[in-house]
């Protein structure tokens, strides 16, 4: 299939759950000045989305998700799921069969890119979508889907509250992340004592109120790193007072500082 961009004819697609393959695979590059957004749907097969510039966030049932580069998203077959990008992003897209072999995710996750997997991305979105199967097209489509069954697990994903109060107070923390209101202000804006925000938000989430603002800052971070933002920038856009607040915060989430975190994603090229 070939690599699909902004200038792609409807011709170039093709729905990857008609073709008769167990894998389909395609790159993609996309360049939106403003954020772009793939409404709520679903596929018969299951999808994963590697990113090799830029960033992306995808909402799959109920959870947020951001892929910087060298990770992917893993997202189950059936899986209800919305896609968010800005800015220039490339990658390439595996839509697999849930039963072509065994140990595939069950769940949304994502996971680090070695060498290995990125390559096998590459080269089978260079085949034709009805490749011919039995032979090394085959082979390579096996050794891929064993590369995903093993690829490391990142933590990069931030419960939101199904509830729908709770819901709008997730949904102004995104839009305002430079709000760093206390927990009682915002049980006031919720209409809800400060007590009864903390249980229900860890009831929706798994996370104490300053855990979750917390992993929603480190979200929005490297989202925005990857979009060429500055280290400054961004912990200015997050309402920390310094740098190295923004950068101790960071470190103690993803266990390494911003600018390394970037630097292992781009160094390879």
């Amino acid at each position: 299939m070939p690599i699909l961009d902004v200038n792609s004819l409807p011709q170039d697609w093709m729905d990857p759950d008609l073709v008769p393959r167990p894998v389909v695979t395609y790159g993609f590059v996309a360049d939106h000045s403003a954020e772009f957004e793939m409404s709520t749907h679903s596929h018969i097969k299951a999808q994963l989305i590697l990113v090799r510039r830029g960033a992306l966030s995808c909402e799959v049932e109920g959870d947020l998700w951001i892929v910087p580069p060298r990770s992917a998203i893993w997202v189950p077959a059936g899986a209800l799921h919305s896609v968010k990008m800005s800015g220039v992003l490339e990658g390439y897209n595996a839509f697999i069969q849930p039963y072509a072999a065994e140990g595939l995710p069950p769940a949304c996750r994502t996971v680090s890119v070695s060498p290995l997997l990125d390559e096998l991305m590459a080269r089978a979105a260079r085949l034709p979508s009805l490749y011919e199967e039995g032979g090394a097209n085959s082979r390579l489509m096996a050794v891929l889907i064993d590369e995903i069954v093993a690829a490391k697990v990142e933590d990069l994903n931030l419960p939101l509250p199904a509830d729908p109060c709770l819901r709008r107070l997730a949904e102004a923390m995104l839009a305002a992340p430079a709000d760093r209101s206390t927990l009682d202000v915002w049980a006031k804006r919720a209409g809800l004592s400060e007590r009864t925000l903390a249980r229900r938000i860890g009831e929706e989430t798994g996370m104490s109120f300053g855990r979750w603002r917390q992993r929603l800052a480190v979200m929005l971070a490297v989202k925005w790193l990857a979009g060429g933002a500055s280290i400054q920038k961004v912990a200015a856009d997050l309402g920390y007072e310094s740098v190295p607040s923004f950068v101790t915060m960071f470190r103690k989430t993803l266990g390494t500082s911003p600018g390394r975190y970037m630097a292992e994603r781009y160094g390879g090229g």
